[in-house]
């Protein structure tokens, strides 16, 4: 996997050109989730977020700096109309294109280049390999972007009154599912149990069925809120010093059968899918 870095050159580097979630993706040898996935635990961001809120914040500069045909800088900045520009840039900023050039003190908050030369790592235990075969998971699910995932937590929730009462299920591990990922980098997650079979699943459940595939396991170490932590080392750590590459396939968190984060019990597995470089 390439670095964080080679990614915000290669977006600041084609920021006017015909950009979007796929052609970046496919620049750097990676699916639009795996992309989003990598970008959004690195920076924050999510990718087209980033991009538009770059390109607005250009567009900004040009109009402070005189830049009178606002139709033009709406086209460089990737919008085919001056009413979609418009319409942006106050979502952006608050005020309107004509409002910055005609005031250009204007105090905007624009968006810089991302410089990702300090990254805040944690010491990360050494992974086990493995490879499983196929399974199936049932539980609740729903669909989510990296930078509204609050639901998450209701999902669990939602799942817990289940627990040893599914149907069909295996063992008492939980899984906590991302897959189904979409063109616009969304994801489905589901947090549920592995299960033999689909049939007489409660009318709420969502299932999927994870093809077989290679894994790198790592115990996070610490409480669940912290996971974040566990996932941006691996992604900026330990995956850019590997050889392996982030697989296109769901990757899950699996719950020990004692797990209780209010009792400080049980431990966390983060299963990541990997391929050969």
């Amino acid at each position: 996997m390439r670095s964080i870095e080679n990614i915000l050159w290669f977006i600041e580097s084609e920021l006017q050109s015909e950009l979007d979630l796929g052609r970046v993706a496919q620049r750097f040898d990676l699916s639009p989730f795996a992309l989003s996935r990598y970008f959004s635990l690195t920076t924050g961001w999510p990718v087209m977020r980033y991009i538009r809120a770059r390109r607005l914040s250009d567009a900004a500069l040009a109009l402070r700096n005189g830049q009178p045909d606002i139709l033009q800088v709406a086209l460089t900045a990737g919008y085919g109309s001056h009413e979609a520009f418009t319409r942006a840039f106050c979502e952006q900023f608050g005020v309107t294109p004509k409002q910055v050039r005609e005031q250009p003190d204007n105090d905007l908050s624009l968006v810089e280049p991302l410089r990702m030369k300090q990254l805040k790592l944690i010491e990360l235990p050494e992974p086990r390999f493995e490879r499983r075969g196929e399974w199936v998971i049932a539980g609740v699910g729903g669909r989510f972007t990296f930078d509204k995932n609050e639901g998450i937590v209701g999902l669990w929730q939602a799942f817990d009154p289940y627990m040893d009462q599914v149907p069909g299920q295996v063992g008492r591990w939980c899984y906590g599912l991302c897959c189904n990922p979409g063109e616009d980098g969304s994801f489905e997650y589901i947090a549920g149990i592995e299960v033999s079979r689909i049939d007489g699943l409660p009318a709420s459940f969502r299932s999927f069925k994870v093809a077989p595939q290679d894994y790198a396991v790592f115990r996070h170490q610490g409480h669940i809120s912290m996971i974040h932590q566990t996932m941006f080392t691996i992604f900026n750590q330990w995956l850019p010093a590997s050889d392996y590459r982030f697989a296109d396939a769901p990757e899950f968190e699996a719950y020990s059968p004692d797990f209780d984060p209010g009792r400080e019990t049980g431990y966390v597995e983060v299963w990541i899918p990997i391929a050969r470089r």
